[in-house]
């Protein structure tokens, strides 16, 4: 409610200012009762409000004039004696005059807290002139305190020349005065500007949308009790929208069973409806509304399909308005940028829609059918044949493109099903009957599609061959969808069988529509869902091997849809083994596919950008992989890649220094792994291997912390097999992969010998390097081939070190020399930069005894940093007092390698009398008079 101190002000405002002004416009209307305090938003306010604009826009109904008094009610409350925030409600027809005049008075009210008018601002009751503003600008500067200024509805504004004042105060007052302004749409604001300058703080109707437990406050300040299952359902109609929920909390008070009525809630509330009319359509331009009715025929728009569907060709600015300015669409982020509307206005357009002539609805159906069809999308098209009565497109696109009707992931129908074909016409082809098989199937009704089966198998008997067989295959197509569907494991593998058993059926020649998917799509179809299915379990061995052979196959035939699939997923595994390039090479080759349409494909693309993540990570690049790792959100709701993204974060918050988040991540995705089965995860056998490898980051985090009990008893489960110490059998390094991804030849998560080096590193950081040797497994024999390439490299350091432990420098340059040609095809560095203390010393020996490595050693050596409280006495060097140059540095680091002046010269291009002008302005430069007093001077200035 509006303080008698604040309506005091407003009458004086009223009082001595040049023409009359309402005091309504210059207080908050009372917000309606009861009131739900958001704190979370309140922050966002007092965190806005540092900087000099606060924007907050957003459709009708999102709470923002509600949440702009109740903020303004708080600071009133925690500072009585401080001036309120000024406010000025904008009215339409409000010009330049009118609006300065409530301007006037607001700022008047709050620099004038005593009601002085010689004490107040000069500010002009009209739209002032430039001297007038300056004079006003310069006091404002002049305050000790900003001030604060909240003007609500500012969309209303219709010429921007209104605003021209108050911008140029924003620009010249040293951020003493502080906008927060709210709006629906086309704010006559310089946005750009400002958030370029960094001073702009936007909330819109992300941050408005009203979160799970402020939907439970809502309901329980209304004396309504739901349970949690109740109140997700209503933040997933309403998608957090402040006035629904206000209109269902009021309604659900009369309700005798308010949790069906959340179940059923949509457009056909009559509260809900007329909202909808008249606060969000009827502000809307004709030709957006009839675009948004249109659409309405789809799940989802992009340009193309609403150009389609409406004849025009301004479908892409107008789309994109609707998101960016008026809130009405969700843009999906990707290009082509697809859009959907909130569900409950996607209802009420829907309604609109329904009442249509017939033979426009079957137009708009048709039209569709063909854009989706033309445009790599067959199951929309084949929903939208169907809804149109076009029997026979609908029938070939099952026929030819069932290979693309195969779903690789679980379909959440959000339209009502299409009406199915007429008896008569599924009677004189029994492959239609197929089609509404598996459109039912893709609308989630098992029954019907068992029901289309049946009578699609009983008018199948009289076909003559080769229709029968081809028939056979496309009803093993149909069992698949619906196990896949399902999510029946067993009956996935059964289906599959059926339809790989299907690979020597004869093409149908002759036939209208010859059967296009041949035996490279059996292969890729049936392959794609066994290798999905061993993923989800956790064997990402069996999972690797099936993308890689489901790759190959939808390759020869063409199916772009599962080559993203397997390519993504398979690039994933490539990664966690450690085979970085290949890895690299398919996740890239995945995003650069011809975009796959719609909103499905982000899960896709999120396991390819999670590749890359982990990718990064491997390599030490931090900023790579946070950015691909955020990338990767769609990808990372599945299991398998939840816990890889787990993984590489607990990793990336550890290099950061931050162990306790790191130990947070971790042990929230043991947990989640563990819930999916419902017994603890160590005891669920293929499961056991994810829960392993989080188990033994888990453990070094804890031996990273001193915490060497929690970790001994983490790794107390795993017996790994003994460390042998004879002596390591040199054998040269992989070759680079390319071409298609090879199968795997062991494990790929190698869960066991990870969590057995965990626990040896955690003996070797306890100070027990005998019990460290004995945890630890032999890493370069025959079968640690099969290992992760990571977890080989972290085996072959902690050898090093024990050697060198032992003095036995000659096995330890040996043992990392061996690391060296196991780490550089791939571009591994984390192994050697994040490793144990003592690794610098050995990498720099190295290039003192000489490697074939020598370029990448050197740039392990400098990347390598000692931490401060472990670094050796007299590591500090005094600086250079002349710096090396460009040039030097590069000349400086050939001096580690073996090579001569003259074959430097050769590496550079250069000639060898330039190389050893640069030695000599090296050598004085640090002091030395021999190449290896250099490299020593230059190693401790960590210059290389």
């Amino acid at each position: 409610m509006p303080d008698d101190r604040s309506a005091a002000r407003a009458t004086t405002a009223r009082r001595t200012a040049g023409s009359p002004v309402l005091a309504s416009r210059l207080t908050p209307a009372a917000p309606p009762e009861p009131v739900v305090l958001r704190p979370r938003l309140a922050r966002l306010l007092d965190d806005g409000v540092a900087r000099p604009v606060t924007l907050l826009r957003a459709p009708a109904g999102w709470g923002k004039t509600t949440l702009l008094a109740a903020w303004r009610r708080a600071a009133v409350e925690a500072a009585p004696a401080a001036p309120a925030p000024a406010w000025v409600s904008v009215e339409f027809g409000d010009d330049s005059d009118r609006f300065w005049t409530y301007l006037a008075a607001a700022l008047r009210s709050v620099a004038d807290p005593d009601g002085d008018p010689a004490a107040a601002p000069p500010v002009p009751d009209r739209a002032p002139r430039p001297d007038e503003l300056e004079v006003l600008a310069a006091a404002l500067a002049a305050r000790e305190r900003p001030v604060v200024l909240i003007l609500d509805d500012l969309h209303r504004i219709t010429d921007p020349a209104a605003l021209t004042g108050l911008e140029f105060l924003l620009r010249h007052t040293e951020q003493r005065l502080r906008l927060v302004a709210a709006g629906r749409a086309n704010l006559p604001l310089a946005v750009q500007r400002l958030r370029l300058a960094g001073e702009l703080t936007e909330i819109g109707p992300d941050e408005l949308a009203f979160t799970g437990d402020e939907i439970a406050d809502l309901l329980t300040a209304h004396g309504v009790a739901v349970p949690a299952a109740a109140v997700r359902r209503l933040r997933q109609r309403t998608e957090g929208w402040a006035a629904a929920l206000r209109i269902a909390a009021l309604a659900l008070r009369d309700q005798p069973d308010p949790q069906r009525w959340i179940a059923g809630l949509g457009a056909d509330q009559p509260e809900i409806a007329g909202y909808l009319r008249e606060e969000v359509l009827a502000g809307l331009e004709a030709p957006d509304r009839e675009l948004l009715r249109r659409a309405a025929v789809a799940d989802t728009m992009c340009a193309g399909l609403a150009e389609a569907l409406t004849g025009g060709a301004d479908a892409e600015t107008r789309l994109s308005a609707l998101a960016e300015n008026a809130g009405l669409l969700h843009h999906d982020g990707g290009r082509p940028a697809w859009y959907r509307c909130p569900p409950l206005l996607a209802d009420l357009l829907r309604r609109e829609l329904g009442r249509l002539p017939a033979e426009e609805l079957r137009d708009l159906h048709l039209r569709a059918a063909g854009w989706y069809d033309g445009n790599g999308r067959p199951v929309d098209a084949l929903r939208h044949a169907f809804a149109g009565g076009d029997w026979t497109r609908a029938t070939d696109l099952f026929v030819t493109r069932w290979p693309d009707l195969v779903p690789y992931d679980r379909i959440v129908p959000t339209t009502a099903p299409p009406a199915p074909a007429p008896t008569e016409v599924v009677a004189d082809a029994p492959e239609l009957a197929l089609a509404a098989a598996v459109q039912r199937a893709l609308d989630g009704d098992a029954d019907a599609t068992r029901e289309h089966l049946r009578l699609a198998t009983a008018h199948a008997r009289s076909l003559p061959e080769p229709r029968r067989a081809r028939f056979g295959r496309l009803v093993a197509v149909v069992e698949l969808v619906q196990a896949r569907l399902a999510g029946e494991a067993e009956a996935v593998r059964a289906a599959a069988a059926r339809l790989l058993a299907t690979r020597d059926a004869a093409p149908a020649v002759g036939e209208p529509r010859a059967d296009a998917g041949g035996d490279a799509d059996v292969r890729a179809v049936a392959g794609t869902a066994l290798a999905l299915l061993a993923l989800d379990a956790g064997d990402l061995d069996g999972a690797a091997a099936g993308f890689a052979a489901a790759l190959t196959a939808a390759r020869e035939a063409g199916r772009l849809r599962t080559e993203l699939v397997c390519a993504s997923r398979w690039a994933l595994l490539a990664a966690v083994r450690g085979e970085l390039r290949a890895a690299e090479e398919a996740a890239r080759a995945a995003l650069a596919l011809p975009p796959c349409q719609g909103w499905s494909a982000r899960v896709d693309c999120g396991y390819a950008y999670l590749a890359l993540a982990l990718v990064a990570l491997h390599r030490d690049e931090p900023t790579e992989a946070e950015a691909n790792l955020t990338l990767a959100t769609a990808a990372t709701r599945e299991p398998p890649a939840g816990a890889v993204a787990a993984w590489c974060a607990a990793h990336l918050r550890s290099d950061e220094g931050d162990l306790a988040a790191a130990h947070r991540v971790l042990v929230a995705a043991r947990a989640q792994w563990s819930d999916r089965s419902g017994t603890p995860a160590a005891a669920t056998g293929l499961c056991a291997d994810v829960d392993t490898w989080l188990r033994a980051a888990e453990v070094d985090l804890h031996s990273a912390r001193d915490d060497t009990r929690t970790a001994r008893d983490l790794a107390a489960a795993q017996q790994p097999p003994p460390h042998r110490p004879d002596p390591p059998t040199p054998h040269p390094p992989p070759a680079p992969v390319s071409g298609s991804p090879a199968e795997p030849d062991g494990a790929v998560l190698g869960s066991d010998v990870a969590l057995a080096v965990a626990a040896a590193r955690t003996e070797w950081r306890a100070g027990d390097p005998r019990a460290a040797a004995r945890l630890l497994p032999d890493w370069d024999a025959a079968p640690a081939d099969a290992w992760p390439l990571p977890v080989r490299l972290d085996a072959a350091l902690l050898d090093a070190l024990l050697a060198a432990g032992d003095g036995d420098d000659r096995r330890a340059g040996r043992t990392l020399e061996r690391a060296l040609d196991l780490a550089a095809p791939d571009g591994h560095r984390r192994p050697f930069t994040r490793g144990e203390p003592g690794l610098r010393a050995l990498l720099s020996a190295r290039l003192d005894a000489g490697t074939a490595h020598w370029s990448m050693v050197s740039d392990l050596v400098r990347a390598v940093e000692v931490p401060a409280e472990r670094a050796p006495a007299g590591a500090l060097v005094a600086p250079l007092d002349e710096p090396l140059t460009e040039r030097e540095l590069i000349i400086l680091r050939y001096l580690q390698s073996i090579l001569s002046n003259v074959e430097i010269a050769a590496e550079l291009s250069v000639s060898v009398n330039t190389v050893k002008t640069h030695v000599r302005n090296i050598y004085r430069k640090l002091g030395a008079v021999r190449r290896r007093d250099a490299v020593r001077r230059a190693r401790a200035l960590h210059l290389i």
